[in-house]
């Protein structure tokens, strides 16, 4: 993979987190935007891309790897809050260890993306990646900062985060190089594992990102738009 996409993933998360420090306000209507585009591509390119890929080679437990990631985020939810799909909630009582448990499960969840990055061209889940900690950064800026975190406490944590799929990148890289171990074997497992995160992601962003899961006008768009540039990248690849 080359290094402008490692820059890529970092940079996206970094940038997505600071610009909170741009906005005013609690409505931003067009971080939903981002929020149910980013929603529609990631489910996109999990439908047309990854799913097949993980079934290539006809490992009959993928959907085993499937149904723990999906059950693994929900479990990692009960850290962070929905932060991964733009959730920011406050708690004005919990001031002292709110950071920790929010930037594990975060770390933990950004790291596990960045592992199936190592096996052969994954420009889709790079770009599904980087497109979905946008939202994600900017409301783990915006939940520490209103936990009142402080100015470089919050571009710290969120360096920290912006910091993980990269990490999981090089530690994968490293692991199918014979460097650390071999699990080269496996990687369609943690794909797996990686494929039910997006899913529940994706569809949580899509149907909770309004109310009454109505979609309106724009967020009909920004979805169609979302799923549209997944496809054409698929049709790209036949």
């Amino acid at each position: 993979m080359g290094y402008w996409k490692i820059l890529l993933l970092f940079f996206a998360a970094f940038f997505g987190g600071t610009s909170v420090f741009l906005f005013k306000g609690d409505n931003h209507k067009t971080l939903k935007l981002v929020l149910s585009f980013s929603g529609a591509y990631l489910f996109g390119i999990t439908v047309l891309h990854l799913v097949p890929d993980a079934y290539h080679d006809n490992d009959n437990y993928v959907g085993v790897f499937i149904l723990i990631g999906f059950l693994f985020q929900i479990v990692l939810e009960q850290f962070s809050d929905g932060i991964e799909h733009g959730h920011m909630h406050k708690h004005p009582h919990d001031l002292a260890v709110f950071p920790i448990g929010i930037m594990a499960s975060l770390c933990l969840h950004a790291f596990l993306e960045g592992m199936p990055l190592a096996q052969g061209n994954q420009d889709q889940l790079v770009y599904g990646i980087a497109l979905h900690h946008i939202p994600a950064a900017f409301a783990l800026a915006t939940v520490l900062l209103t936990n009142k975190q402080g100015k470089n406490k919050t571009i710290f944590f969120v360096a920290v985060f912006a910091l993980m799929a990269p990490a999981g990148y090089f530690f994968s890289d490293a692991l199918s190089n014979g460097n650390i171990g071999n699990l080269q074997h496996y990687f369609n497992r943690i794909m797996g594992v990686v494929i039910g995160i997006f899913l529940h992601i994706s569809t949580t962003i899509l149907f909770e990102s309004s109310a009454d899961h109505r979609f309106n006008m724009r967020k009909m768009i920004a979805v169609l738009a979302g799923v549209a540039i997944a496809l054409l990248g698929f049709l790209k690849q036949l």
